[in-house]
């Protein structure tokens, strides 16, 4: 390992856990040299982890906490899409998860990919709007696709809103976006800023902050925060499952709310297959929560100019 390499690890375990999440950062372009010159092998670890035929937890977590911060990540990785993760009980995910360094989580959704290029997803979504938490989430389907950034947003039947219709494409108009109501006033389509009166009664988000990305760069910003004030707290974790989702439930509470941070408490839900969270809950000062979002469905698709074009005769406008 060469000397600034050693020089950062050595920094890390003088630091708060949480502070090592920055140096993971910086060193996420040495994993694979450091990798090759110890011989690691995070696929056999990963295998070794999860040959656990008398059911006890603390083999696999074992196996794990032997591994530096580093191999924990490439474990983490090769872990996720060889499919041993989900091969795991809940136990051993608990123990295995406990088992991380703090700074593992962070590194992984880092060097991603955070989501696709262009993909199709179902998400269900509750938001505290005025003070009230809704009945019923909004349940959407979402088509999108990057360079440019082009979003289609379908409101669906069994959620709240239902019935409405969104298009944004950047590459036509940066700060606007296209779409109607649901209801009677369906026929009545128009332009609307992205931030303005009508997309802010729905919603506290654009609908540019739509995918996985968006809770992805939120976690990674409070992380960086979390490094400057030396936060030194490891998550809690659980395994949690939601609408038929399952995920490791990493809860990260901040040294204080908003504005600092983007909650003074959030549940991450980590993807069992990717290095993506497909689950948030947030939680404010007061201890409420004031935001639930849940990805039913991710899938990498290709789209075709009829997607975000309002002339397509599937949609409504």
């Amino acid at each position: 390992m060469n000397h600034q390499v050693s020089k950062a690890m050595h920094t890390r375990r003088l630091l708060a856990p949480l502070t090592a999440a920055a140096i993971a950062f910086a060193c996420a372009s040495a994993f694979a040299q450091d990798n090759a010159n110890t011989g690691a092998n995070p696929g056999a670890t990963a295998q070794a982890a999860t040959q656990d035929t008398t059911g006890s937890t603390g083999n696999a977590a074992a196996e794990v906490a032997k591994l530096s911060a580093e191999q924990q990540v490439k474990w983490l990785q090769h872990a996720q899409k060889s499919g041993e993760l989900v091969k795991m009980s809940d136990a051993q995910l608990v123990a295995v998860f406990q088992a991380l360094d703090p700074a593992v989580v962070p590194a992984l959704v880092k060097q991603g990919p955070s989501g696709y290029p262009s993909y199709e997803f179902v998400l269900s979504r509750w938001e505290r709007l005025n003070g009230k938490w809704p009945g019923k989430p909004a349940h959407m389907l979402v088509k999108l696709e990057h360079d440019p950034l082009r979003i289609y947003a379908k409101w669906l039947p069994d959620g709240d809103h239902a019935g409405e219709e969104v298009i944004y494409d950047s590459s036509k108009r940066t700060d606007e976006m296209y779409g109607h109501l649901g209801g009677l006033l369906s026929v009545m389509p128009m332009w609307t800023s992205l931030d303005g009166t009508l997309a802010r009664s729905q919603s506290n988000h654009k609908i540019t902050d739509l995918g996985t990305e968006f809770i992805v760069d939120k976690f990674m910003t409070d992380a960086k925060k979390y490094a400057e004030v030396g936060a030194a707290e490891k998550p809690q974790v659980e395994v949690k499952t939601y609408n038929g989702v399952r995920v490791v439930a990493l809860t990260y509470t901040s040294p204080s709310g908003k504005p600092q941070y983007y909650a003074k408490k959030q549940t991450l839900g980590l993807d069992l297959r990717h290095p993506y969270f497909r689950t948030v809950e947030a939680y404010g000062d007061d201890g409420e929560i004031f935001e639930r979002i849940v990805f039913d469905k991710i899938k990498p698709e290709t789209f075709d100019a009829s997607t975000f074009d309002p002339k397509n005769p599937d949609y409504k406008f």
